[in-house]
Order: C-alpha cells, then sequence, then structure tokens
C-alpha cells in the first residue's frame, strides 16, 4: 500500500467532511407502526461516501482519484480497531451476565447454519445457481469462512466467487442493514435487548460496532451491558465459527447441494 496515497489532503478531507455533516444531523428517530425506525451518522457516512463514487458522478474521480479511494479501502479494519478494543473493556466488568447467558451465546452458533438450511434451497431451486451456491451460503462469510474456501476450493473457483459475492455486498450493505434492523426491532420490546446483542456478534467488525451502536441507542442505560454482550458473542463466533463452518456446515452444504441440484436445471444437475 503506497503511504504516500493514503496520506493524500483530498482523501482526508472527505472524510472530515463527511464526518461532521453525518454528525451534525445526529440521530432522527421515525415512528413506523409500534416502533420506531433509528437513523444514525452511520447511515448519512455511508450515503455520502456512495456520492463520492466515480461510477456515479464522473467529476468525483476528481475529487478522489481511482488509486486514492483503493488504497483507503482497507483502513476500514484500522478505523474499526478502537471499537473492538471498547468491547474488550466492557467484557470484564459484566462477566457474571455473560457467564449466566452462557448457554444462549454457545448455542447462537447453531444458528449460523441457517443460511446453509434457508438459502441453498432458494439458491438451486429458485435462482439455479452451481457451486457458487456452496461458498455463497454455507456460512456467514466472514473471514474465517473465507479461508476455509480459499484452502479447499480456491478464491477462483466457483466457491470461492460464492462466498467472495456474498462477504462484499455483507460489507457494503450489511452495516446499514444491521444497524437500521436492530434499532427498529429493539423499539418494539419484543425480544430481549441483551439477544439482540448477541446476534450483533455475527456480522463483521464493522456490521457489529453499526447494531450495538443502534441497540445502545434504543436502549441508553444498558449500553455497557449491551455491547459487553456483542463483544463476547463476536469473540465466540470467531472462536467457535470456524469449527463448526469446518466439521459441520460445509460437508453438510455439499450434501444438501448434491440432492437439491438433481432437482434443478441439467446445467447444474451436471455439475453435482
Amino acid at each position: 500500500m503506497n503511504l504516500q496515497l493514503l496520506l493524500n489532503w483530498r482523501l482526508h478531507l472527505a472524510v472530515i467532511l463527511t464526518s461532521m455533516l453525518s454528525e451534525y444531523i445526529g440521530i432522527i428517530r421515525i415512528p413506523m407502526g409500534p416502533g420506531t425506525l433509528l437513523l444514525l451518522p452511520l447511515l448519512y457516512a455511508f450515503v455520502i461516501g456512495v456520492l463520492f463514487n466515480p461510477h456515479l458522478f464522473k467529476v468525483m474521480g476528481k475529487v478522489i482519484p481511482q488509486p486514492v479511494s483503493q488504497a483507503a479501502g482497507p483502513l476500514i479494519l484500522i478505523a474499526i480497531l478502537p471499537f473492538i478494543a471498547k468491547f474488550g473493556s466492557t467484557i470484564g466488568p459484566a462477566i457474571e451476565q455473560i457467564v449466566a447467558a452462557g448457554p444462549a451465546l454457545i448455542l447462537q452458533e447453531l444458528g449460523n447454519l441457517g443460511t446453509m438450511i434457508i438459502a441453498l434451497p432458494f439458491a438451486v431451486l429458485v435462482l439455479k445457481m452451481g457451486r457458487e451456491a456452496i461458498g455463497a451460503t454455507y456460512s456467514i462469510a466472514r473471514e474465517p469462512n473465507i479461508a476455509i474456501i480459499s484452502d479447499r476450493y480456491g478464491l477462483r473457483s466457483p466457491e470461492g466467487i460464492g462466498i467472495m459475492g456474498v462477504y462484499v455486498v455483507g460489507t457494503m450493505f450489511g452495516t446499514l442493514y444491521f444497524a437500521l434492523m436492530a434499532g427498529y426491532i429493539a423499539s418494539l420490546d419484543i425480544l430481549d435487548v441483551r439477544a439482540l446483542a448477541m446476534a450483533c456478534g455475527v456480522g463483521s467488525g464493522s456490521m457489529v460496532a453499526a447494531c450495538s451502536a443502534a441497540l445502545a441507542e434504543a436502549v441508553p442505560s444498558a449500553r455497557d451491558e449491551l455491547l459487553a454482550f456483542a463483544g463476547a458473542s463476536n469473540l465466540l463466533t470467531y472462536a467457535t465459527g470456524l469449527y463448526i463452518s469446518l466439521f459441520v456446515a460445509l460437508p453438510v452444504t455439499e450434501w444438501m447441494y448434491k440432492r437439491l441440484a438433481r432437482r434443478s436445471s441439467p446445467e447444474v444437475r451436471h455439475e453435482g
């Protein structure tokens, strides 16, 4: 990565102005039926960032050149580290509540299999996808899951294309979706807010940050506890999710794909 590109003044000016404008707009609450939809500054920053895309507006290519934009992409991992560190600092004081919810935190890994059970039949039978469906649906497509597919099939394989497609879309739109959904469901008061915090932990770093921030805003009195549960869930997802994906999800997905492919088009049957 070219350090000179990362120090480009136009890039940092755009980030500062975007952040200031988003914070100035602040949090907007929109009543929707029995609940309330929370629009956080993260949403505005996302929209403004999209407007900087030169593929939408060619003039933006002059504001932030493409090489600078590409060099800035990996910085999301660095930018999210302070928030991940915040998770770690909240887990300790809330360790008693986390231990009390231990079985629930561990059993949430079984929920990761839902992507395979629900999405795989739809991908093969309705969308007529080939082996891309295996990579796309066998997991929640986090970094360890990509490593498994890369080692087993290679990222240039159909399975690799499938998981990278889900990973990219999740990174781009999952953060926005997580933030909106978490805040709204919390306002309905139909689920324990701690369960929602644990659900935040299944996403990528940016998704966890957006989801837990929305919950903390919806229930400010339980802010530290919610961040602790989200952090513990995120840690467990990394620790146990790898083995669930490798030894359970992927073999079962392969087995299901072969049988579903027989009911699909001739092209899919041939691949299976």
